[in-house]
């Protein structure tokens, strides 16, 4: 295996450094790269704001399902200052790569190299790969090396932690899976936006325990079970989830989780959505048992606590019942129950009730909602479950009151 060293601080990962990382395997032809993590650096004594643990997670969260690149934390493991060739003759006796390995250096490292300890042991024992960091000239270097063709990004880890810090925008500078973390961590000072006062006057939930990683694997979930336009279908229903949770003085993160996992069971064969309904402890109507379909919620809400560990009642309740509701679903369940009806890709449905500025309460755009749904199945004649009617007759007996 053909085999290139990437070490760094990662403090955090940004996607410069996937981009060289990229180009190595692209142009050069390396079957992977070993992206290592240092614990502390010899030129950056105290940089780090961050543990080594998590800027070894970020790291390994930004290269979901890439088998060509690995993430080593073996300088983390040593502890103290990091020095490359220590960690050469580690990665080379782990890995067995063929021939000498690569080690990929920025430019503005290469003008500083003879400083590093061992410089010229380091540059007989690997291929030494210059990429562009600073410019795209020409690099005076006393050891041979391959000058990597590759375009200058205007990325810095130390440009995206003062942008963390200030509130500037940074998102689009890192992967996916290190802004999750930066985000549930609270890193660099990151501190979340106000998502704006409810109707109500209530400020939006927060803390709850609902992290960004989280909702990112049953999303990841849903698109790996669900067909492209019922994910669509799923995703809609989760931002309409989330701006009724911010609308209302509901946590927006649970209402957008609930709502891209509502239908995460909707696909699975009958006989594993029956399995899996089973498993909630509750009998089969007569309705679910004439059309197995009506389970998915339940066998959804059933996967959610089995395959992530998600004990949130409140979410729990509400894929369980998006379907039929209950008089009991709580205000999340609702908000959940609206957004499956009214999320925009759904064409010619829901469509006088998108603008949710119009209704002061959740209840009083939910009640309509499901008037709207109940004329709506009765027209094609379809059956309403028990669940269903009571819900209507306990929303008809409060307006009454």
């Amino acid at each position: 295996m053909k085999l290139a060293i990437l070490g760094g601080s990662f403090n955090p990962v940004h996607l410069g450094h996937l981009h060289v990382a990229e180009a190595v395997l692209s142009v050069l032809g390396y079957d992977r790269i070993v992206m290592v993590p240092a614990f502390t650096s010899p030129f950056k004594p105290g940089a780090h704001e961050v543990s080594p643990a998590d800027r070894l997670d970020m790291l390994a969260a930004s290269i979901p399902g890439d088998p060509r690149i690995a993430v080593d934390g073996c300088e983390i493991l040593r502890g103290g200052v990091s020095y490359t060739i220590d960690t050469i003759a580690d990665i080379r006796g782990r890995y067995n790569p063929a021939g000498k390995p690569g080690l990929i250096i920025g430019d503005d490292l290469a003008r500083t190299f003879s400083q590093w300890r061992q410089a010229a042991d380091i540059a007989a024992e690997t291929d030494i790969i210059i990429a562009h960091r600073e410019s795209s000239g020409p690099v005076g270097f006393p050891y041979p090396y391959t000058a990597l063709d590759n375009a200058v990004m205007e990325i810095s880890s130390a440009s995206i932690r003062d942008r963390v810090q200030n509130g500037e925008p940074w998102r689009s500078l890192v992967p996916p899976g290190a802004r999750f973390i930066i985000e549930d961590r609270r890193l660099y000072g990151y501190a979340p936006e106000d998502a704006g006062n409810g109707a109500s006057g209530q400020a939006p939930v927060s803390g709850t325990g609902v992290s960004h990683e989280l909702i990112a694997r049953v999303e990841a979930e849903v698109r790996s079970l669900v067909s492209p336009s019922r994910f669509l279908h799923c995703r809609g229903a989760a931002l309409t989830a989330y701006d009724l949770c911010a609308r209302f003085g509901l946590d927006p993160d649970r209402g957008y989780l609930a709502g891209m996992a509502h239908d995460m069971a909707k696909s699975l064969p009958e006989g594993d959505m029956k399995r899996l309904a089973r498993r909630d402890g509750g009998n089969f109507s007569k309705l679910e048992r004439k059309k197995p379909s009506l389970l998915h919620g339940r066998a959804g809400a059933v996967l959610l606590r089995q395959k992530f560990g998600i004990e949130d009642e409140d979410i729990l309740e509400a894929v369980r019942h998006h379907t039929a509701g209950t008089p009991e679903m709580g205000p999340l369940a609702r908000a959940v129950y609206i957004a499956d009806k009214i999320e925009p890709s759904r064409r010619n449905a829901g469509e006088n009730f998108r603008d949710i500025s119009r209704f002061a309460e959740l209840d009083g755009l939910f009640s309509a909602v499901l008037e709207e749904t109940v004329a709506f199945l009765r027209l094609k004649q379809t059956d309403l479950s028990a669940g269903t009617l009571a819900l209507l007759d306990a929303v008809h007996t409060r307006r009454d009151l």
